[in-house]
């Protein structure tokens, strides 16, 4: 399945996953976000903030085909 990915702040290489434009990334169905998060060498205790298709979530949110995702680290004030 396919979704896509946007990371923020020091989550973001402009090669895995980009705060500008969502990357695109290939998946098994049943896949979660912590998964996800492991595919793209992010360590999972490092992102506070997660959001599939504009809604928080939790690490361990099971994903679907087209599901949109926003990653973000802790940072001021969070």
């Amino acid at each position: 399945m396919k979704v896509t990915v946007k990371c923020f702040a020091n989550l973001a290489e402009a090669e895995a996953c980009d705060y500008r434009q969502a990357t695109p990334y290939d998946l098994q169905e049943g896949a979660t976000v912590r998964d996800l998060a492991q595919m793209l060498s992010i360590d999972p205790q490092q992102i506070k903030l997660i959001f599939v298709n504009g809604k928080g979530e939790k690490l361990d949110t099971v994903l679907k085909e087209g599901d949109q995702v926003g990653l973000a680290p802790p940072s001021g004030g969070m």
